[in-house]
């Protein structure tokens, strides 16, 4: 019996977030909306996501002993995650700086912080949560090394789950682990590299499985998302929303996969209702704020 049905490795930031008309250029200023704070991370919002869900969450991240540390422990515990895996100290928080356009796109600058003193040796140290967690979940905004070790912790039966953002290139060891690898097209391109042929989602899915994932997830916003293993790719449609904020949709989307995977579900049943959870997300300003309950998602 598993204590968890999903542990989350991965970063934990406070975000800052401004509303502008536009983007300034090089060298240019522009005026913006008021300042908010919320807390963030990829690791930490697909925790809240999750929890939010109804999974059974816990959160392995390093934070800083400052108040945006404060602030984002007491909003894992707040949607139910179990923190017994949140280090603190050892640096500041980390701190993402967001602008968001009025069509709700985004664009982010990440400060590390503590998150990138979260090392192997603290994965090793965590080892009753492997034991105990269905399903792992990870991103890239922590080591690489980190994620290395996270690969070499999981138990027989568990399922590790990537999303490799910000993207770079990945060993062997961790793409032979992912199932499924969580890509959206910009970090298709970069993970394929000089292997990026075709102009067609399922051109890269077809030559990402080649490289080692046992199955691969394309995310294409608006247009829905593709799921590729095995057996074979499909498409999976979108949700028609309108659009207020985009921070968070892709954390949520992919808490809401490994949670549903680890329930038994096939991965495009999966991959069908996390569109629906991402779609819900996008309606809503923030990232954890925005995340939805299952019965918002039912109800959609």
């Amino acid at each position: 019996m598993y204590d968890y049905d999903l542990l989350v490795v991965g970063s934990a930031n406070a975000d800052l977030v401004i509303g502008v008309e536009r983007r300034p250029g090089a060298g240019e200023t522009v005026l913006g909306s008021d300042l908010a704070v919320h807390p963030g991370g990829k690791g930490a919002n697909q925790a809240v996501a999750a929890a939010r869900l109804g999974a059974r969450t816990a959160l392995l991240a390093r934070v800083g002993d400052d108040a945006y540390g404060r602030l984002l422990l007491d909003s894992q515990r707040s949607a139910g995650v179990d923190t017994v895996g949140v280090l603190v100290g050892g640096a500041p928080t980390g701190v993402a700086l967001i602008t968001v356009d009025p069509s709700g796109d985004n664009s982010i600058v990440v400060s590390p912080g503590a998150n990138g003193r979260l090392a192997p040796e603290d994965v090793s140290a965590a080892g009753c949560l492997f034991q105990g967690s269905r399903v792992v979940s990870a991103q890239l905004e922590i080591p690489l090394e980190t994620v290395v070790e996270v690969v070499r912790n999981l138990a027989p039966e568990s399922r590790f789950v990537l999303n490799p953002s910000p993207p770079r290139p990945l060993p062997q060891e961790v793409l032979a682990a992912c199932d499924p690898l969580i890509v959206n097209e910009h970090e298709a391109k970069v993970i394929l590299g000089s292997a990026a042929v075709g102009d067609s989602p399922e051109d890269w899915a077809r030559i990402l499985l080649a490289k080692g994932p046992r199955s691969v997830v394309v995310t294409l916003g608006a247009q829905g998302a593709l799921v590729a293993s095995a057996e074979g790719v499909s498409r999976v449609p979108s949700v028609k929303v309108s659009a207020v904020d985009t921070t968070g949709a892709g954390d949520a989307f992919t808490a809401a996969l490994a949670f549903r995977l680890g329930a038994g579900e096939s991965l495009a049943e999966a991959a069908a209702y996390a569109a629906r959870v991402g779609a819900v997300t996008v309606t809503k300003e923030g990232a954890q704020a925005s995340f939805p309950t299952a019965a918002e998602v039912a109800a959609q």
